[in-house]
């Protein structure tokens, strides 16, 4: 059943910036009491006028999501306040650039602390609220990198697999609790303010891999998967094509993906090593945009040459591994099935 989003209680982790911002600001459009989670508290408090000038409800909850003890603190919060919830959206998440061997330990760790433990933290507060109350959406946002890795970050892409991973298992436990679901976005790149923020030790500058999709694309879609839960969604068409490449041909899609993060993700010009946000938030760029979509010299034709070399690839690869299977002699094991079997067995359902 369609979740009735007007006066729904919403926790948006992440809230100070980027998707999470654009995020609360369009449930606060659609009637939704908005609870704001980030370690900006400032940037939380002019998302919640934002919410506000709305006519929403705004709740804003200072939150280090590395930290259980203060999680838990923003779910009690919201509830003590608002009396449930409906929608907690695990969003808040940290980047970072570089070697795997030359990331320092502190960095990659507290990656993996923002990134999954966060979210981790996040379901083991809301969802026994959710079993008490009978009903509830949990929203992971995690990224294309869930299916697709890429060099020099290595720590996010190690999250944002577990992500999507632990949203399959809390499905499958959470199967005896209909109206409890989870739910998985996996954005391409987004113009958010998060790779101004990213930990950088290449000794090149970041910058947003095109095509880059807007943020309130993200948002958006959250709130679609709110009001009807899915199990996991692609936001932007390059994440859903290098997926479908991936499933057929693994090895030429992470030298297709190496490439582009070499010549696409990374400037030629010199940057400093820098911990970015990781170990503690940055005042700048508190906004939706990173600004990296007026930068970016074409985003349609970047996409339209990704989706055409994809679709060439892919069609390789396909027709390569049909013809080795046709070639390929029928295994003695498969000849002994019974014939009903052996007809399943060709279209994939045993």
């Amino acid at each position: 059943m369609p979740q009735k989003l007007r006066d729904a209680v919403v926790v948006v982790t992440g809230a100070s910036s980027g998707i999470g911002r654009a995020t609360a600001r369009m449930f606060a459009d659609r009637g939704a009491t908005v609870v704001l989670a980030a370690r900006r508290a400032e940037a939380l408090e002019e998302v919640a006028t934002e919410c506000r000038n709305a006519g929403a409800n705004a709740l804003v909850v200072p939150t280090d999501v590395r930290d259980e003890d203060q999680v838990r603190r923003l779910c009690q919060a919201a509830v003590e306040q608002f009396g449930r919830i409906d929608v907690w959206v695990n969003n808040a998440g940290v980047a970072m650039f570089g070697r795997f061997e030359e990331i320092p330990r502190e960095i990659f760790d507290n990656v993996i602390k923002t990134n999954l433990f966060g979210y981790v933290h996040g379901a083991r507060a809301v969802l026994p609220v959710f079993r008490e109350q009978g009903h509830g959406v949990l929203i992971n946002n995690a990224s294309m990198v869930s299916y697709v890795g890429q060099p020099y970050t290595s720590g996010y892409v190690a999250s944002k697999h577990a992500i999507r991973g632990l949203g399959e298992s809390l499905r499958m436990e959470l199967m005896d609790a209909p109206d409890i679901h989870v739910c998985t976005v996996m954005p391409a790149t987004i113009d958010t303010p998060l790779f101004h923020h990213a930990a950088n030790y290449t000794g090149r500058g970041a910058k947003g891999m095109e095509p880059i999709y807007p943020a309130e694309l993200c948002a958006a879609t959250i709130v679609q998967m709110a009001e009807r839960p899915m199990r996991e969604v692609f936001v932007g068409n390059s994440g859903r094509m290098l997926a479908r490449i991936h499933a057929v041909a693994p090895g030429l899609t992470e030298r297709l993906m190496a490439r582009m993060v070499e010549r696409n993700h990374l400037r030629d010009t010199p940057a400093p090593h820098s911990p970015g946000n990781i170990l503690a938030p940055m005042a700048e760029w508190t906004g939706v945009s990173g600004n990296w979509r007026n930068e970016a010299s074409d985003g349609r034709s970047g996409a339209l040459r990704l989706g055409l070399l994809g679709l060439g690839l892919a069609g390789v690869a396909c027709l390569g591994w049909h013809l080795v299977r046709e070639r390929r002699p029928e295994p003695r094991w498969r000849r002994a099935l019974p014939r009903q079997l052996r007809s399943r067995r060709r279209r994939g359902w045993v």
